[in-house]
């Protein structure tokens, strides 16, 4: 298995010590958080993208490119670019020049977005979010694969002969579907026979089980084989490891609260009574080591992710470095024998651009 470590750049005060980061401190904040990734042999950094309060996450590009400054061999996750509400053309140069900028090294999760303050912002309706994501990334792919391309649809101004600058450095930028809730995100991913990363966040196993399997139906119905399916997973947003699972639920326990008591919107309303609950039936990762590797293990066999994405962010800094450290020396060498990834298998695209692992189906 490969681990990536990954912020929303959720940017609220402590749970437990009050105390907040100012913007810069936050932007700071993560730019530490991907060295030190890179330090404890993390394989990928991801940076989410929102538009509104409490997240500064709207600018993943920018953020990721300052990380690509102070890393040299960690892959570059969008978790998720919100293509739904973006011009394909300013996301093909953007991602492109990073590409160069990275020597190779990033990948895009695409997906419509978990927030629906946004489309208001970008000038379309709710009820198109899928219908947008669709024509813009048909789009966007063409753009990266074609050169004078020629276009019309619906959600922005017709192309002529338009050929994108600069071209990707990589042969292929790999392109992993976000998946949450919906089977449109499945259905697309298994149109274009490419990854799925399920965000594995909110609900029950069930629910992110059958959004997976849908990703499995349609591969073979559009003539893929589901048996090399590459899928990618969350871990609900928390990790949390302590010496015993007791003592990890009291000191996880404020997180916990605080978080859920910011939950508004219906579609982000836990299904879980409590923490236990979520614990033992949820998914996210709080308790000692063993338990934890035991919890990844149950989950990866229902949903045969190859990749696992955590989050530390809401935790004071020091925490952040433990949490992120003991994950990476207690967790992740287990892991890392018990299942198998084809992904991210130490190639340098710098050097052997054609070599690059391109995780497709």
């Amino acid at each position: 298995m490969k681990f990536a470590l990954m912020s929303l750049l959720l940017n609220t005060p402590n749970a437990l010590t009050g105390e907040s980061f100012t913007t810069q401190e936050k932007f700071q904040n993560v730019l530490k958080q991907a060295v030190l990734a890179e330090e404890l042999g993390f394989d990928a950094y991801g940076v989410g993208e929102r538009h509104s309060a409490p997240f500064i996450a709207s600018s993943p590009p920018v953020i990721l490119t300052a990380i690509a400054a102070r890393t040299s061999r960690i892959r570059l996750l969008t978790t998720v670019t919100v293509l739904s509400v973006l011009d394909p053309v300013r996301v093909a140069e953007d991602y492109a020049t990073l590409d160069h900028l990275s020597g190779g090294r990033i990948e895009l999760i695409i997906g419509k977005g978990n927030d629906a303050s946004h489309y208001p912002l970008f000038g379309i309706s709710e009820e198109e979010q899928w219908e947008s994501l669709a024509e813009r990334y048909a789009l966007l792919k063409r753009l990266w694969s074609e050169e004078n391309v020629s276009w019309q649809g619906r959600y922005r101004t017709p192309l002529e002969n338009v050929t994108t600058q600069p071209r990707p450095f990589q042969q292929h930028i790999p392109i992993w579907h976000g998946s949450a809730s919906s089977t449109h995100s499945t259905e697309l991913a298994a149109k274009y026979g490419e990854p799925l990363f399920s965000s594995n966040t909110i609900h029950r196993q069930s629910k992110y089980t059958a959004l997976i399997e849908h990703y499995r139906e349609r591969l073979a119905f559009y003539g893929h084989d589901p048996a090399k399916a590459v899928i990618g997973s969350g871990a609900g947003g928390a990790i949390f490891i302590a010496n015993t699972t007791e003592e990890a639920i009291k000191k996880f326990r404020p997180y916990y609260d605080a978080f859920h008591g910011r939950l508004k919107a219906p579609h982000d309303l836990s299904p879980f009574r409590d923490l236990e609950d979520n614990i033992e039936n949820g998914p996210i990762l709080v308790g000692s080591a063993e338990h934890v590797i035991e919890k990844i293990l149950r989950y990866n066999k229902a949903f045969g992710n190859q990749v696992l994405s955590i989050s530390v962010d809401g935790l004071t800094e020091s925490e952040q470095r433990e949490q992120a450290a003991r994950f990476a020396e207690e967790v992740a060498p287990t892991l890392r024998r018990e299942i198998k990834s084809s992904v991210w298998n130490d190639v340098n695209p710098a050097v052997e651009t054609e070599a690059v692992q391109e995780p497709v189906v």
